[in-house]
């Protein structure tokens, strides 16, 4: 399950990149998630196992567009209670991205209305197909705009 692991080394011009949800919310059980977070990585973005990843990633000379995660629709979901912990992450990937202009931060915070479960599989964790389809959409718009810079 590392995400290290799962990537193949080549000549990319980007690598996509998402994680850390799990590691909050299963590493942690609730109860050691700051430490659990900390080891992600640092308040200010620069250590830790994320920004590690990023840097091997960014010495092959490929920008990195780290993905973010899906918000609940507003139903009950088993991850509601990490709501503060993930946006706490996703603020210190956005701060190590706004550092390196080879790495940019895809936020979704915004993508799901209040009361749309349909981007959402049945769990409330995982995106539906359609969810899935409206990352990859954002996605590539914020890699088309950084490559016409």
């Amino acid at each position: 399950m590392r995400i290290e692991r799962q990537f193949v080394s080549g000549d990319w011009d980007w690598v996509v990149l998402n994680g850390g949800g799990n590691d909050l919310w299963l590493g942690c059980g609730c109860g050691r998630c700051a430490r659990q977070l900390e080891r992600l990585i640092t308040a200010d973005g620069s250590d830790g196992a994320i920004p590690s990843l990023i840097a091997r990633l960014r010495a092959q000379g490929t920008r990195v567009a780290y993905v973010g995660y899906l918000r609940t629709p507003g139903f009950r979901s088993p991850v509601e209670g990490c709501v503060a912990i993930g946006t706490a992450l996703e603020g210190r990937i956005a701060a190590l991205a706004a550092r390196d202009p080879g790495v940019v931060f895809v936020s979704h915070t915004d993508q799901v209305p209040a009361g749309d479960r349909s981007f959402h599989d049945s769990d409330l964790l995982h995106p539906s197909p359609k969810g899935s389809a409206a990352i990859a959409a954002r996605l590539a718009r914020v890699i088309a705009e950084v490559d016409a810079r």
